[in-house]
């Protein structure tokens, strides 16, 4: 793969690092309703595992209530139990048609716990990065030996790499300070 393949791959792979953990920190609650957390919940429909909003609607009509409305009314206790059941600290209610999710503002300790748990998803994906450059370093190094490429051009496809990961490292630092703020506002 020539050296040009290799740093894009490298770069679409420490993107899609990135990209996870935007996702993850997504379902972090940060005390506003947002159908985003509750995107990773299962629902046992006819004995297969379904994504939540595949089940039913979901709205937030004000800022501390999410809005769950099965297509099949039977539903309800599932979903309920779906969510109750979910690390989220959702308490949510049924009248059998639909499963209303109040989300009050977290305590400052489970903010503090919020905030832990977004650091190691950053720590988690700043490892991912490293681990990208280190198999791009090598690729390029391979690439180097394989088809005769100056120092020159492997110290600088090396250098690239690791600009490339400084950046990725400092935007993770960044999302990481905006969700840690979004986390502590009141």
């Amino acid at each position: 793969m020539p050296l040009t393949e290799t740093k894009k791959e490298t770069e679409r792979r420490m993107h899609a690092s990135l990209d996870a953990l935007k996702a993850e920190l997504k379902h972090l609650r940060t005390g506003r309703a947002s159908v985003g957390i509750l995107e990773g919940i299962l629902v046992e429909y006819y004995g297969t595992p379904t994504p939540l909003n595949q089940v039913a609607n979901l709205s937030t009509p004000d800022a501390t209530l999410l809005l769950a409305s099965p297509f099949e009314p039977s539903l309800c206790p599932v979903i309920e139990k779906a969510i109750r059941t979910s690390d989220l600290g959702l308490n949510p209610s049924s009248d059998g048609k639909v499963v209303r999710i109040p989300v009050p503002q977290p305590t400052e300790e489970r903010r503090k716990e919020i905030v832990k748990k977004a650091h190691g998803f950053a720590e988690h994906a700043k490892v991912e990065i490293r681990h990208h450059r280190h198999e791009g370093n090598d690729a390029i190094k391979k690439e180097a030996k394989a088809s005769g490429i100056s120092a020159d051009d492997e110290k600088r496809a090396l250098d690239e790499v690791q600009k490339m990961t400084d950046k990725n490292v400092a935007e993770v630092d960044h999302v990481l300070k905006t969700k840690e703020a979004e986390v502590l506002a009141r």
